[in-house]
């Protein structure tokens, strides 16, 4: 049954206030000196829904900043020498108000009421601005979408965002999250499936960093990056969200089938599958499909897009553990910006650096190299060969080169081994990890073990 749309108005209807709670956070400001020190880093003056009360918090909030009472004959003299004093109703307002507080000591119980009364209010005010939003017929949808879930999201956002804190509850915090990790109950990383590359990374993906993966075209990035998704959705539990500007959903499925099933590629691409190969096929779709792998193969997502649909996915599973972006170069040729393809490549870069730490998700961007790799002897990437690599290098958190000497000498004894070269990693070392690629499967494997996870 289709729900019928109501655009009937709320505004008969009074908005969330508790008055007596503002009367009597003000009346116990005035009335215990110790009042202000426990609420002023929780109660802000536009909570007040009384624009006098909210005159006579600020006030009280300048004589405690300047280290002097905030009693009521401190509160009445600043009010007055600024002119407010009528405006709040005189000195009988303030005498009122002091004269109806008998204690503070509910006062910090008080200033959450307000605040949570304060939050209501923006809700229904960020509600009223969405009914606008949608009116806004000449703005592409998926900007409005996004302006409208932000505004939603921001209310939570603003109110749990940290104040200065002293260093020693992070040091206390931290002690703490060593403590699970020494137990093996908590990781500060989603493990990537290989161990050797886990190790290095200090664990795996981290939340809140962007990773940028680059090779050259047909190395195998984003049969890496789809080994990467899997692995991190087999072992975290956590989705992913892959954004695929060059392969369609179909070809990842598949991949992950043959990945899965041990079917060569080229098998499920002509459909030569034998009696003895069903059985495993379809034992490897029952199990992919339990996974929280979600995919978007729209030609040419803007970051609004991605950061709405990971945003989305984040609040329905409590998180994300991955979310990959097949790859920077793609996603900058399909902007609407004038700007040469080097600034394009900048600015998407840096959206998904903000996305990665406002949403406290891994990112992992694939990026192109620049030819001038085949010109040297060791054809082995540096940093500056990423394809409009300025902004890119400086953005990421890690930037990982993919490279496979079979590339450029079939001789070589090094057949089917990948080279995964950190090049760059903020918070630690840099280094190279080496896998087995099996190139029938498109499948990367840990060296020595033969499997990934």
């Amino acid at each position: 049954m289709t729900k019928e749309l109501d655009f009937s108005s709320q505004q008969d209807r009074l908005p969330p206030q508790s008055i007596e709670a503002e009367e009597a956070i003000l009346g116990g400001i005035m009335l215990d000196p110790n009042a202000m020190s426990r609420i002023s880093d929780r109660l802000v003056a536009d909570a007040f829904y009384i624009n006098a009360h909210k005159d006579i918090y600020q006030a009280a909030q300048r004589l405690y900043s300047q280290g002097l009472p905030t009693d009521l004959l401190y509160v009445t003299s600043w009010l007055s020498d600024n002119g407010l004093l009528f405006r709040i109703g005189g000195r009988n307002k303030l005498a009122t108000l002091f004269d109806r507080t008998v204690s503070a000591v509910n006062i910090d119980a008080l200033a959450d009421l307000v605040m949570e009364k304060y939050q209501r209010r923006q809700l229904i005010q960020a509600g009223t601005e969405i009914v606008k939003l949608g009116y806004v017929t000449e703005t592409e949808f998926s900007t409005v979408l996004d302006q409208a879930e932000q505004k939603v999201y921001g209310i939570a956002s603003e109110h749990s965002a940290a104040d200065l804190v002293h260093i020693s509850h992070s040091l206390a915090n931290t002690f703490t999250e060593i403590e699970a990790r020494h137990a093996g109950t908590a990781s500060p990383a989603v493990s990537t499936g290989f161990y050797d590359f886990d190790s290095l990374l200090g664990g795996g993906f981290c939340k809140g960093r962007l990773y940028v993966l680059a090779a050259r075209p047909s190395v195998g990035k984003s049969a890496l990056a789809g080994n990467l998704a899997l692995n991190v959705a087999f072992s975290g539990q956590l989705p992913v969200c892959i954004f695929s500007l060059e392969m369609s959903t179909d070809e990842y499925a598949q991949r992950f089938l043959s990945s899965e099933s041990s079917i060569e590629n080229n098998l499920l691409e002509t459909g030569r599958v034998s009696n003895n190969q069903w059985q495993p096929l379809s034992q490897a779709i029952a199990s992919l499909s339990e996974l929280p792998i979600f995919i978007n193969d729209n030609s040419c997502p803007s970051l609004t897009e991605i950061r709405s649909q990971v945003r989305r996915v984040s609040s329905h599973y409590g998180g994300v553990g991955l979310v990959v972006v097949d790859y920077l170069q793609l996603m900058a040729e399909g902007t609407d910006s004038r700007a040469n393809m080097t600034e394009r490549v900048g600015e998407i870069s840096r959206g998904l650096k903000k996305l990665a730490k406002d949403l406290d998700v891994p990112v992992l961007a694939l990026s192109q190299l620049s030819r001038e790799v085949e010109h040297r002897n060791d054809k082995r990437p540096i940093l500056s060969d990423l394809r409009s690599s300025g902004a890119v290098e400086q953005d990421s958190d890690v930037v990982i080169m993919l490279y496979r000497e079979e590339m450029h000498n079939p001789d070589t004894p090094d057949r089917g081994i990948a080279e995964l070269i950190v090049r760059k990693q903020r918070n630690g070392p840099t280094g190279t990890v080496k896998l087995l690629f099996d190139h029938q499967f498109t499948k990367f494997k840990n060296l020595s073990r033969g499997r990934s996870f």
